[in-house]
């Protein structure tokens, strides 16, 4: 199994962000740092990650994803809430400006949100993943618990 973190360092991405997505990023940095006690690890192509958990479908399929995670790009970054936004419609109604998908945040600025609501939705969605022991055997985002 290979792993999805690379030896990329986390200052040199955030250094080569525009501005403006630096600054937000350094923010979401120390939210999900502060929630997840773990440090930023780069997964994949940009995407930064928090904690980590393993998957074993009863396919077979496993592997490991990040916790909390989130992509910075210039005018959109995505935020993974790896157990789905389908969770949280009514925090996420006084979020503010966003966007969603099955398991994805879309917020253009992070000055168009509510921090401490954020913040909220990430320590639920974090917590929700913990107490699966770390061992998870379905794609949560998919499975709404009533």
């Amino acid at each position: 199994m290979t792993d999805p973190k690379n030896d990329n360092s986390v200052k040199d991405y955030i250094a080569s962000l525009d501005e403006q997505t630096a600054k937000d990023s350094q923010v979401l940095i120390e939210m999900m740092q502060r929630i997840s006690g773990h440090k930023p690890k780069l997964w994949n192509a940009g995407t930064l990650g928090f904690d980590s958990y393993h998957y074993k479908y009863d396919s077979g399929r496993e592997g490991d994803g990040h916790i909390l995670g989130f992509h910075p790009k210039k005018g959109k970054t995505t935020i993974y809430l790896m157990d789905g936004t389908a969770r949280y419609p009514e925090l996420l109604s006084k979020l503010g400006k966003h966007t969603t998908t099955g398991y994805c945040i879309y917020i253009k600025r992070l000055s168009a949100v509510e921090l401490p609501i954020l913040e909220q939705i990430m320590q639920k969605s974090y917590e929700n993943i913990k107490s699966q022991d770390g061992h998870i055997n379905q794609i949560l985002w998919q499975t709404v618990k009533k």
